[in-house]
């Protein structure tokens, strides 16, 4: 019965990620398109402070 659930739990993860409402994963890089487009220099300041503080989160595949 082990080998069952074994295997049906990661089809119902699967299942359940593909159907769920999209997530926002992206976080602070939506903004990236708004920022590129101001002229003002001090926004382009802040941004590069707020991404070099966020690194990017690298996922873990287990």
């Amino acid at each position: 019965m082990g080998w069952l659930q074994s295997l049906l739990f990661p089809l119902k993860k699967l299942w359940f990620r593909m159907h769920s409402a999209p997530r926002k994963s992206r976080g602070i890089y939506i903004l990236y398109e708004d920022v590129k487009s101001c002229p003002d220099e001090d926004v382009h300041v802040l941004w590069s402070i707020l991404v070099e503080s966020h690194p990017p989160q690298i996922t873990s595949r287990q």
